[in-house]
């Protein structure tokens, strides 16, 4: 199976410019790609995970990946499909972000070898373009009829679309025309929202330099429901630890829709197609058993945090799924309950009825003592149905934790 039919197999063939001549070409000999990366936070998310992992696929297939950080583009902003324009951000934040985001890059690409992978920031040619060098060799080369068809800005028209969002076409197709010339780049790979502007960059290097250049996307992924994948209740899943814990990055992968689970697997591993087969027939005959969701949990977080946070993200899971909260480190408690209800224990002891109040667990004397009585409170993960049971700060973990647990899910974490 060739690199074209694998990137099919996984779901990650979406459009190509010619297909056909694309493969031809692939067979040939290496190719060199590359995929942009626009510094709109201080981090890349799980969504820009899917391109990095279509440039890792090619390096693997021997050919020489681009990773391209947009240090020139990040300071004009893409038409984002929003109603409203992007914010611009000043020359050092985007010059900051630019670093960061570099350093999320590198570690999934390979810098030796023949098929080395390079780095590359657009400021530095974007940086010290002129106006008028942009309009005669650039822009003459764009009709607006063309510009006005793609997506990206006919979905704005209505609402209103500045100039520098309407010319956020033209620097990205410079870019591909750039690095055509520079490093003989003649394949540019994104995801589908960018297929204009992919588009508009192979037919600059036709015009610009008679140039036979190609372009290729992958699908948007989306939850099972049809939702923005990679956002929860909590917010944005980032690639950055300081943003997502591996912990609750672990998380959000074992918590994947059995209908989305093994499309997760295909584009998020790189696991052989009989290895994915496999976990697919497991979660069509034991679904409860979740070995496909606990796989792809554990193989992401490994590959974005490395195999030492996977393996204390895991414990941490399987501690708190069986209730074996002893097993826990210290850093480990504070990182499983970083984001629940907290609540300070004054002096060295108090009953469980009154903590329950204090804590705000439960929101009266009668609602705490029902609640005990009934088997719903945890302490440490052992259940307590003692009314007169008195909470010990010699009872904490590590002399300093106890973790009150509610039902099935409802944690408080008591210092």
């Amino acid at each position: 199976m060739n690199l074209l039919e694998d990137l099919a197999f996984r779901g990650q063939l979406y459009q190509v410019t010619d297909q056909d001549a694309l493969n031809e070409r692939l067979n040939t000999g290496p190719i060199s790609l590359y995929c942009g990366f626009d510094p709109t936070a201080d981090s890349l998310t799980i969504g820009n995970l899917v391109q990095i992992m279509l440039l890792r696929r090619f390096q693997l297939a021997g050919h020489r990946p681009i990773a391209l950080v947009g240090g020139g583009t990040g300071l004009i902003g893409d038409p984002s499909g929003k109603a409203q324009e992007r914010t611009l951000n000043t020359a050092d934040i985007v010059e900051q972000w630019s670093a960061r985001i570099r350093g999320q890059i590198e570690p999934f690409l390979d810098f030796d070898g023949p098929a080395a992978a390079r780095m590359a920031n657009n400021y530095d040619w974007l940086g010290s373009l002129g106006a008028i060098e942009l309009m005669r060799d650039v822009g003459k080369h764009f009709p607006v009829p063309f510009m006005l068809a793609k997506e990206s800005v006919s979905s704005r028209l209505a609402s209103g679309i500045s100039y520098t969002e309407f010319s956020y076409m033209i620097l990205q197709s410079y870019d591909f025309l750039e690095l055509y010339r520079r490093q003989q780049c003649q394949l540019q790979v994104g995801g589908s929202d960018q297929w204009g502007n992919i588009t508009a960059g192979t037919e600059l290097i036709r015009r610009a330099d008679s140039g036979r250049a190609f372009g290729l996307t992958c699908p948007l992924v989306t939850n099972a429901d049809g939702t923005k994948f990679g956002k929860t209740e909590k917010g944005t899943i980032w690639l950055s630890a300081k943003r997502t814990s591996p912990y609750e990055f672990y998380q959000f992968w074992m918590g994947s829709d059995d209908r989305s689970v093994v499309s997760y697997l295909k584009t998020f591993t790189f696991l052989s197609h009989g290895e994915i087969l496999d976990l697919e027939k497991s979660v069509a005959e034991n679904p409860g058993q979740r070995e496909a969701q606990r796989t792809l949990a554990a193989l992401v977080t490994e590959l974005v945090h490395g195999k030492d946070a996977a393996q204390k993200a895991e414990r941490i899971s399987r501690a708190l799924f069986y209730g074996e909260l002893t097993q826990l480190l210290e850093d480990e408690i504070e990182e499983a309950f970083h984001d629940v209800p907290t609540h300070a224990m004054e002096g060295a002891e108090s009953p469980l009825i009154n903590l329950l109040m204090d804590a705000s667990v439960a929101s009266s004397k009668r609602q705490a003592r029902q609640d005990i009585t009934s088997g719903a409170i945890y302490l440490n993960g052992e259940r307590c149905t003692d009314l007169d049971h008195t909470v010990r700060k010699a009872d904490g973990l590590h002399g300093r934790y106890i973790v009150i647990r509610r039902g099935k899910n409802k944690y408080t974490l008591v210092q």
